[in-house]
């Protein structure tokens, strides 16, 4: 069973084939083949140089004709084995072939320079040595074993002529003196041990040198391929990872590092650090400096295309066998977590402030009680002028007016516990409605109108908190419409679907009155924030902690002038049909 080995296709896979086919398509044999047919070449030429060098000084030496002949025709397969160079590289045959071809030419030279007295018996070693490295150990012992059978024979078919069993043709064109018998066997004895120590010692070397073509070749592929995991690992970071060198020039920048920066690798690159990063200068300095050190830190802020982004930064030494070659820096958006840790931040200052205030306005309540029950008894007791019964009216009526604000705070600042039901939705808004167009709040010129979807929606929180929001948003709309207009409450679903497992129920509360500006958005929800005049200033506020409790949202668009919009989106616990 052949050897398999990988070799990488174009879509950068690897496809296993066997050994035999993949040795033919290295390309090593190409190379090799070159080679052959370049020896081929020079021996011919050097054949022919001395072919000629000897007919000029000695005459006759050689058989010229035939002599001639051969080199021509060895120019000629040489050319022929060039043009067919691609194809013998795809079959095995083709280069055994050659290589035959070779050795019968090599005999025929053999043949016509004196047979056993030819110093050409020597060439018979180069198509062996070819054959080791084209067709492997057995393909060099192959070309040896054909070499002694025609060398072998030829001489053989020599002494034969001699005796008289053959023609004299077998002579050759010159006549020779043969040697011995005795030195004619030590001859070919010793040439056929040539040619298979020659085959032996070739086709080790030549087995050497493919084993390690092929451990180079699957060691480039494996290399090849952990190049591409890690290339692939850098550049499925969610974080930012750049290397300079010495100078401080980056070197490499994944795409974590292009999303961030909004700049691409090809215009980062050999850009310094510091001025494609912004790092801060002092950082910077850092950076180029030789001496190693431990991992350093900064947190700056990062400008791109008009947007500010919080940059959080490590660097470290990047140190290779030879020393410290440069640095490695790695770096992550970090504005969204800054803005979670400042708002959590203010949320614990508030929690504890409102904890506070809650306690103030407690103790504040218990000696306002008092304090109104004990004027509203000297005033049924006491005999009191006009001026001093309004004194005290306005007493009682500001103590009131506290206490609503106190209970307000405490609402707000206290969570209520809930009790949760299960109730139609549109009935809330269709009620509300109804209690707002008799309530002080609403002029002649106030219209009020409820759009809600055509199934009803049954929810499941807290009745009397989702009221309050619906009527916390409403008054401040009638409010925010001090010249009349049209005030729209409105349920619906997203998705609108009778049949959708998730999303929100949305509450939207319109008004076409004077609009908030937009620099005052981002605080309507503040505490006392209050614009009109009446009430607390605390409507809006409790209105964001019953959606915050709710793990909802609230949507607000307004613009000075226009009216305001805003939707409360709660998470879709609802069951869309008739009410049970």
């Amino acid at each position: 069973m052949e050897k398999s080995a990988g070799v990488e296709g174009g879509d950068g896979r690897t496809a296993s084939r066997p050994a035999s086919s993949v040795m033919l398509r290295l390309p090593g044999v190409r190379r090799r083949l070159a080679w052959l047919i370049t020896a081929r070449v020079v021996i011919s030429i050097l054949l022919l140089g001395a072919a000629v060098a000897l007919q000029v000084r000695d005459p006759g030496t050689l058989p010229a004709d035939p002599f001639f002949l051969l080199i021509a025709l060895t120019f000629a397969l040489t050319v022929v084995y060039a043009v067919t160079r691609a194809y013998a590289e795809r079959h095995r045959w083709v280069i055994a072939l050659q290589l035959a071809l070779d050795a019968a030419t090599i005999s025929a030279f053999v043949f016509f320079t004196g047979g056993i007295s030819s110093y050409f018996s020597l060439l018979y070693v180069l198509p062996i040595i070819g054959g080791s490295i084209l067709l492997s150990r057995r393909g060099g012992l192959w070309l040896a074993l054909l070499s002694v059978v025609l060398y072998s024979g030829l001489v053989l078919a020599q002494y034969l002529a001699v005796a008289g069993y053959l023609g004299p043709a077998w002579l050759g064109r010159m006549p020779v003196a043969l040697p011995s018998v005795r030195v004619a066997e030590y001859t070919v004895v010793t040439n056929v041990f040539a040619f298979v120590a020659v085959a032996v010692l070739s086709g080790s070397l030549a087995e050497g040198l493919r084993r390690a073509d092929h451990r180079l070749a699957e060691a480039s592929t494996a290399i090849a391929d952990l190049k591409a995991i890690n290339q692939h690992i850098i550049d499925s970071l969610t974080s930012g990872l750049a290397t300079t060198d010495r100078s401080g020039h980056l070197l490499t920048f994944n795409r974590a590092a292009e999303f961030i920066t909004g700049v691409s690798a090809a215009a980062a690159l050999s850009r310094p650090a510091v001025e494609v990063l912004q790092l801060p200068p002092e950082f910077g300095a850092l950076l180029a400096h030789d001496q190693g050190r431990r991992t350093s830190r900064v947190d700056y802020t990062y400008h791109t295309k008009g947007v500010a982004k919080d940059i959080g930064l490590s660097a470290t030494d990047l140190v290779t066998a030879d020393g410290r070659e440069g640095s490695l820096l790695t770096f992550q958006d970090v504005t969204d977590l800054r803005r979670l840790e400042r708002d959590a931040r203010r949320k614990q200052r508030l929690a504890a402030v409102g904890e506070m205030a809650a306690g103030i306005a407690h103790e504040i309540r218990n000696p306002l009680a008092s304090l109104r029950g004990s004027i509203q008894v000297l005033r049924q007791e006491l005999t009191l002028s006009d001026e001093q019964a309004q004194l005290m009216d306005i007493v009682l009526r500001e103590s009131e007016r506290l206490n609503e604000t106190i209970s307000s705070f405490l609402s707000y600042a206290r969570p209520q516990r809930r009790q949760t039901t299960r109730f139609e939705v549109g009935k809330v808004l269709r009620e509300t409605a109804i209690l707002l167009r008799n309530s002080s709040e609403v002029r002649d010129d106030h219209t009020i109108e409820v759009s809600v979807v055509p199934d009803e929606v049954m929810y499941v929180a807290d009745e009397h908190q989702l009221r309050q929001i619906v009527w916390n948003l409403a008054t401040n709309g009638l409010r925010a419409m001090p010249n009349g207009g049209r005030l729209l409450l409105a349920v619906s679903l997203e998705p609108l679907t009778a049949f959708a497992d998730g999303g929100d129920l949305v509450l939207s509360i319109s008004d076409e009155g004077v609009g908030i500006p937009a620099e005052d958005l981002d605080g309507i929800f503040q505490p006392f924030h209050g614009t009109f005049g009446r009430g607390s200033g605390l409507g809006l506020a409790i209105v964001h902690r019953i959606v915050s409790d709710h793990d909802g949202e609230i949507q607000v668009e307004s613009a000075a002038g226009r009216g305001t919009s805003v939707r409360v989106r709660l998470p879709l616990r609802v069951e869309v049909g008739a009410a049970a």
